[in-house]
Parts: C-alpha cells; structure tokens; sequence
C-alpha cells in the first residue's frame, strides 16, 4: 500500500480527500500546515505530497522546495484556487508533478495521482535495470579477466616453451660438436661445441633473471650516477659477442650529461636486453651480417632526464610482430628478438616513470627509445640535501 501525504489548512478538505484517498489503496497521513507535514515527511517516508498552495506559515511552494532538497523522487501533487495559476505553474519550475484545482474533481486527481505513479514505476524500473546492468557488467568483466588470464597463462607458457626449446636445441648442438671434437680429438670442434653450451647456459641464467625480474615487485633504486655509465657497461660487456658474430656494435654517448639520478641495475638490465634483442635481430637469415650495425646512444632530450637509444640495421619488424612486441612472453621468432626481455625492460622502464617506444619496418632495421623523467631527479637531489 502506498503512503500519501495530504496537506491543506482546510479540515473539511482534510476529512473528504483522505476517504477518497483511503478508498483508493492508499495509506493516508494528514497535516494542517507546512511544518507539521515537513515533519511528518520526515518521519513517514511518503510516495507521493499532496498540499495546498496557500497556507499560513510555510506555504505550499517552500514545503514543495524543502521536500525535494531532502528526497528529490518524491512526488508532490499541488492543489491550487482559480485565482492561484502563477503559483500553480512557479511550483512546475520547482519539479511538482501536476497541480489541481479547487473544487477537487475525482477523475482529475485520479489522473494526477497515475501520472505520480507512473513516474514513480519508471524510476523503480530503471534502477532495477541499471543494477542488472552493472551487474551484468561485473559478471561479463568477470569472465573476460579470468579469460585473459588463462589466455596470459596460456602464453607464458608457449612463450617458455619455446625459449627452453631452443636453448635445448642449443645445448644438444653444442654437445654433439663437442662428442665430435672429442671423437676426433679436434680441438677446434672442441672449442666451438664448448662455445655453444656456454651461450645456451648464459641464455638460461638470462632467462631465469628476467623471470625473477617479472614477478617481483619492486621499487628502483636509485643511486647518483653518470647517466652514460648504463650505456658503456654494456656496449663493454656485448662488444666481444657482437665481434664473434661478425657485427658492428657502436656508442655514442652524450658527454654533457650530467650525473643523475637512477636505478643503474635496472637500466643495464634495460639497455642490454635491447642490445641482446638487437644482436640477435642482426643474426636473422635474411641479413647480412656485412651491412649490420648496432649503435647505443645517450642523448639528452627536452623534459627528461635521459634519453637512451638503441639502433640496428637488422631485420626489422612486420605489423603483426610490432602489435605484440611488449605482450607476455611473446616470442618474436622469425625476427630474431626476445619477447620475454622486451616485456621485462618495459616494466622496469615503467617502475621508474619513463617510457619506451620503438620504431621498426620489415628488412629495414628497429630503433628503441628510453626516456627517464626529470622528477626523479630533482626529487632525489632535494632529498640528498638532508645529508
């Protein structure tokens, strides 16, 4: 049963509207004035007001304004005299549902209190589908996570398996030469074979870093150092393996760099996983190795710290392999790169704030872009002042 609020200072209008009300279905509470319905309201919690315009004290239009700043889906019915249209059609601009006019006809507030209720049925039925809505939402956004995790399982595990595979690969090649050397005393099969299963044994201790690298958590930390230091460990530490496979490998360092704040651990990890991605670029069966080149730059970049580049001359990216480069454990063979160290320099470059891009065409080579912010910077020298 609906609760209605009937408002007039008129007792006899009182009496007659609240057994018409009450005849109707609807559970009637009176009040002879604005103050007393206000509290009335407050207490009973009705459906639907109605009130008379004029009344001594607060009249119709302050109860109607009070009513909806405390419950705006009320609906408040008007009952207005002849003489009374201006503030018949002001309590409109107030959000009234309709308005009467005295002497009350039946069927006219039978129609105002339908259209009340109409009004009051379409809100309920919108709020049920909007909370079917958002909880269609939920269960759908539900399922589509737990299935891109089983799909992000269901990469990582191809992507693992395939980087195992080829290291076994590797490493079965590299004791079959060995086997070899040793059959034939050749020393030279001997030192290749032994070449061979200390590159796989190297790409295992790799991989097994990046994957401690990917499921920790970690803050950088940060350390005052020269911003080329990254840059020349590792173009020290790849120049021997890039010269056994007969490729260039070049810096060119930005000496007015300054020292600088930064995680160096992270962006060696960072820059040597591109050089490695890039060395390996070059050793693709569609390139020559006479023409190859990897270059590493520092250079500095207006509104960042540092820029890090890292070129090569290999054989580039197709669409398909640019649109997946950074996904879980991707494998970019065919172009020769490591998808499980890509995806690992992302993360570390987004730990410190920075951002990686890239530049890639197919037989045309790639380029890798680091860019750490300056915040971290400014942030760590104010902070070294208290020292």
């Amino acid at each position: 049963m609906k609760k209605i609020l009937l408002v007039d200072d008129e007792e006899g209008i009182r009496k007659v509207l609240s057994i018409s009300l009450t005849d109707s279905g609807y559970q009637v509470s009176v009040a002879k004035d604005g103050e007393e319905a206000l509290n009335l309201f407050r207490k009973v919690q009705p459906a639907i007001v109605l009130t008379d315009i004029k009344m001594p004290g607060m009249d119709g239009i302050e109860l109607l304004q009070k009513i909806k700043e405390e419950s705006p889906e009320t609906e408040v019915i008007m009952i207005t005299g002849h003489g009374d249209m201006d503030l018949a059609i002001k309590s409109l601009k107030f959000e009234a549902t309709d308005f009467i006019t005295k002497p009350i006809n039946d069927e006219v507030l039978g129609i105002a209190l339908k259209r009340a209720n109409e009004r009051i049925a379409m809100r309920a039925k919108l709020r049920e589908y909007t909370e079917n809505l958002k909880q269609l939402v939920e269960e759908k956004t539900r399922k589509l996570v737990a299935a891109e995790r089983l799909a992000a399982v269901g990469q990582t595990v191809a992507g693992l398996a395939h980087a195992i595979k080829n290291i076994s690969g590797g490493l079965t090649g590299g004791i079959f030469v060995l086997e070899k050397g040793i059959e034939l005393n050749d020393k030279k099969y001997l030192s290749q074979g032994w070449d061979m299963v200390k590159r796989n044994v190297d790409r295992i201790k790799d991989m097994a870093m990046d994957l401690l690298h990917y499921a920790k958590e970690r803050e950088p930390k940060y350390q005052l150092c020269n911003l080329n230091r990254p840059a020349e460990e590792v173009f020290d530490l790849m120049l021997p393996r890039a010269r056994e496979l007969g490729i260039t490998i070049e810096i060119d360092l930005d000496q007015s760099l300054t020292d600088g704040w930064l995680d160096p651990d992270g962006i060696h990890r960072c820059l040597l996983n591109l050089v490695t991605n890039a060395i390996e670029a070059c050793t693709d069966f569609d390139c020559s190795k006479e023409s190859c080149k990897v270059i590493i730059r520092s250079l500095r970049t207006e509104g960042w710290a540092v820029e890090y580049q890292v070129v090569d001359t290999g054989c580039g990216m197709d669409e398909e392999t640019k649109a997946k480069i950074f996904q879980s454990f991707f494998s970019t063979k065919g172009t020769r790169g490591t998808g499980l160290g890509l995806m690992i320099t992302k993360k570390i470059v987004d730990e410190h704030g920075g951002v990686i891009e890239f530049e890639s065409e197919k037989g045309r080579g790639t380029k890798f872009i680091i860019r750490l912010p300056k915040k971290y910077q400014s942030l760590m020298v104010k902070e070294s002042k208290k020292y």
